[in-house]
């Protein structure tokens, strides 16, 4: 063998050795992203979607896919009214919430892993960033128990006398923000000892709806006899602006029993949509300046009484089951079953899956991702 073969064939074995040395690409990911809808989501109105957990393929025109079962239930029975819902990608759960229970589900096999009752019922709960903890409020009394995600076991109670309702846990897992129907307070806990260290407020009415900014700096609020929201300070404490909406009057509202009962914020922050009742609408202010500035509203086909947002901020979700893209304002699709009845839900969160397993979860309260 002459010296310039020599010299190939050693470049060969060297970039052979070179090749074996580098780490492997991994498979490309095949992901899916899907809305799951938690139903009865409006009181337990069965008609607008019967029960279960209802799933729709995001990027198929939000395509009805499937049903899954939470409780046994038939035509003409009553039907227990889902509170709240949750999940989580790092551990595969998904939890429903009723006024007298909360129940997990395991989101690659779809079966019931643990359902449980608590003393006082359950409210809309919020789950921790990692998935270990639910704070769990009983049905608009006098507490909140923070339970184990993983078996349902409650760690501890906490009393707070406010009416428990409307919960969120902040997106660094170091506070949890409890808002009761009896109270213009909202309580700050920390859920390393689970005792309320501070609050917000006093706002002008009863908490009703809120959501909070990516830093946790700012609380938006819905109150009592507000068509509009208020805007607080978690740090110091203090209600910095009163937004009431212009151009529209407040009247009688189906259900809640508050003008506006429904407030979030896109994942950029850039935005608040803000429900009206009584005027079936929802109404988008401009959050790039302070006070936010009232910029569009957009005609629904009922009351609603909640809105949230897709994972990525295309897409804005009523409670109503109109699905808007949220840059343009335009209608894309509205909700059916399989049965093509109309779907409404306060209770709906995006789930994304890669290979058949769930790799990140979005938020039932409209929270914002700017950190």
């Amino acid at each position: 063998m002459n010296l310039r073969k020599l010299l190939f064939c050693l470049l060969c074995l060297s970039a052979l050795a070179v090749t074996m040395l580098l780490p492997q690409q991994p498979e490309a990911k095949e992901e899916k992203h899907y809305l799951y809808v938690a139903s009865p989501g409006i009181r337990n109105y069965t008609e607008f979607g019967g029960v279960g957990i209802l799933v729709y393929d995001i990027n198929n025109g939000h395509k009805f896919v499937k049903r899954i079962p939470t409780w046994d239930w038939k035509p003409g029975d009553t039907a227990e009214n889902v509170k709240g819902i949750e999940a989580s990608a790092t551990t595969a759960k998904i939890y429903v919430s009723t006024p007298k229970r909360v129940a997990c589900f395991d989101l690659i096999t779809e079966k019931k892993v643990w359902d449980k009752e608590y003393e006082g019922g359950a409210d809309r709960m919020s789950l921790s960033p990692d998935g270990k903890i639910l704070y769990v409020p009983s049905f608009e009394k006098e507490h909140w128990h923070a339970v184990d995600a993983l078996t349902g076991e409650v760690l501890k109670k906490l009393v707070l006398n406010s009416g428990a309702h409307n919960t969120i846990y902040g997106a660094n897992g170091k506070e949890v923000y409890l808002a009761g129907l009896k109270s213009p307070m909202l309580s700050i806990a920390d859920p390393k000892t689970h005792t309320v260290v501070r609050a917000a407020g006093p706002f002008s009415n009863s908490i009703r709806p809120f959501t909070v900014n990516g830093k946790q700096s700012l609380v938006y609020v819905n109150v009592n006899d507000l068509l509009g929201f208020e805007i607080g300070d978690l740090k110091t404490g203090k209600m910095l602006h009163r937004i009431e909406v212009q151009g529209y009057q407040k009247g009688p509202v189906k259900r809640h029993g508050c003008p506006s009962h429904g407030v979030g914020l896109p994942p950029d922050e850039t935005e608040i949509w803000i429900a009206d009742g009584h005027n079936e609408s929802v109404h988008i202010f401009d959050n790039t300046v302070m006070p936010p500035k009232q910029i569009k509203s957009l005609k629904l086909r009922e009351q609603p009484g909640w809105v949230t947002f897709s994972i990525d901020g295309k897409y804005a979700y009523p409670s109503t089951g109109e699905v808007f893209e949220t840059k343009s304002k335009k209608l894309v699709v509205a909700l059916s079953d399989e049965e093509g009845r109309q779907v409404h839900s306060e209770k709906l969160l995006e789930i994304d899956f890669a290979n058949g397993k769930p790799v990140r979860v979005g938020d039932q309260f409209g929270i914002g991702q700017k950190r």
